[in-house]
């Protein structure tokens, strides 16, 4: 189970870094539609840095738990 957890949590911080990196080229170009782009990629991240953090959380409850 904890590996699981490992693996879900390590994707959750990939899907982070990887939505930083998009909104962050979307933001460099200077057209309306990029800003929109940049917009939307930036929220995905939010939501994609919520979902790391309780998988976060989830699996150090898990470990100490003892699960």
């Amino acid at each position: 189970m904890l590996t699981v957890l490992y693996i879900l949590t390590g994707l959750a911080f990939l899907c982070v870094v990887i939505t930083l990196v998009m909104g962050t080229v979307a933001m460099s170009r200077k057209s309306e539609e990029n800003r929109k782009k940049s917009n939307d990629w930036m929220w995905r991240r939010i939501y994609a840095q919520v979902a790391a953090i309780g998988l976060l959380a989830l699996t150090v409850y898990m470990r100490n738990k003892g699960v």
